[in-house]
């Protein structure tokens, strides 16, 4: 069994792509929304809530456990490892390095949380991959939060958002990362601000080819799917039509279950 989770809702989208190259697995998918989000929470908290969360899912039997978070993969994805040295654990991050590769102008922009910006682990990925070219690090406050609450085709967020981006677009930004599992359900407003001018990159589906590699016996199941939440678990189901997610739903095995840890 493969477990999946994030702060909310924007793991889901890592989860969706999961589904597509794993159709047999099993998946549970946790959303801590009792503590959504993670981008204004600070290291310990959140590694605190990643270590939980992870030995929650091994007790649960599962195997391969993905970390569908780029806030909790910068501030806890080593310390779990270390914590579960048995364990496969996938982190998410932004997508630098085909950013790099992709970028025309040297130029990209990382769109990201408060937290996953000022992290080490960002900064390291930018010295990896992309010493010779000019990153952008453009925290999003109050993008997480919207997508919880399914306010996805507000027209203040495009004008918000346009705004946000306009100076990195005009200084030749052509790559345009999304940092956040979160943001992904933000990209059909973007594409329509950097339509013709840059590309979104997103990692969802190279996490998921990574499952592929790693997923072993975890790969062959029932095609079951669980979902749990810390808060509000009703929520977190009903959001998988809005967020054009039903076909998840049709994988699930119970309604979605309130989990107290």
């Amino acid at each position: 069994m493969i477990g999946v989770f994030d702060s909310g809702l924007g793991g889901l989208s890592v989860l969706a792509a999961i589904v597509e190259a794993l159709p047999q697995a099993d998946l549970v998918y946790l959303a801590d929304t009792a503590h959504v989000p993670y981008g204004d929470k600070d290291d310990a908290f959140i590694q605190r809530r990643v270590l939980s969360i992870g030995q929650y899912l091994v007790n649960q039997g599962c195997t391969l456990i993905v970390v569908a978070c780029n806030t909790a993969t910068a501030a806890a994805v080593e310390m779990l490892r270390e914590t579960l040295p048995s364990i496969a654990v996938i982190g998410v991050e932004p997508g630098v390095k085909p950013a790099v590769s992709a970028s025309i102008n040297s130029h990209i922009v990382v769109l990201t949380t408060a937290s996953t910006a000022r992290s080490d682990r960002l900064a390291d990925l930018i010295r990896k991959h992309a010493q010779s070219i000019q990153v952008d690090i453009l925290p999003c406050p109050g993008w997480a939060s919207r997508v919880e609450t399914l306010h996805l085709d507000d027209p203040d967020f495009a004008d918000v958002a346009r705004r946000h981006l306009a100076p990195t677009l005009a200084a030749g930004a052509d790559q345009i990362v999304l940092g956040c599992t979160h943001y992904a359900f933000l990209a059909p407003v973007l594409e329509s601000i950097v339509a013709g001018r840059a590309v979104l990159v997103d990692v969802a589906e190279a996490v998921a080819r990574q499952c592929v590699r790693l997923a072993g016996v975890s790969a062959s199941g029932q095609c079951r799917l669980t979902l749990m939440a810390t808060a509000r678990p009703e929520r977190l189901q009903a959001a998988l039509p809005v967020l054009g997610l039903t076909q998840l739903s049709l994988r699930m095995i119970r309604p979605a279950q309130l989990l107290t840890i």
